[in-house]
C-alpha cells in the first residue's frame, strides 16, 4: 500500500524530515505540501538519492509522488 503524506500547513524542515523517515521503510510515497519550498527541497533530495518523481497540483497544492528507482 503506498503511503500517503498530507503535510500541508508545516513549514521546512518538517515536511523534507518527514518525507525521508517515510522513504527510509517505504518504495513509495506520495506527499502532499502546499508551499513551494518544501515541494521543492522534497524533489531535490529525492532526486539526489536516485528516486523517480512526479508532480501534480491539486487546487492549491501540489502532491508529490516519489519511487525508488
Amino acid at each position: 500500500m503506498n503511503e500517503v503524506l498530507d503535510l500541508r500547513g508545516l513549514s521546512c524542515p518538517i515536511p523534507l524530515l518527514r518525507t525521508k523517515e517515510v522513504l527510509a521503510y517505504k518504495n513509495e510515497v506520495k506527499v502532499v505540501v502546499d508551499e513551494v519550498t518544501p515541494r521543492e527541497n522534497i524533489l531535490k533530495f529525492a532526486r539526489s538519492q536516485g528516486c523517480q518523481t512526479t508532480t501534480l497540483e491539486i487546487g492549491n497544492a501540489w502532491q508529490v509522488t516519489i519511487r525508488k528507482a
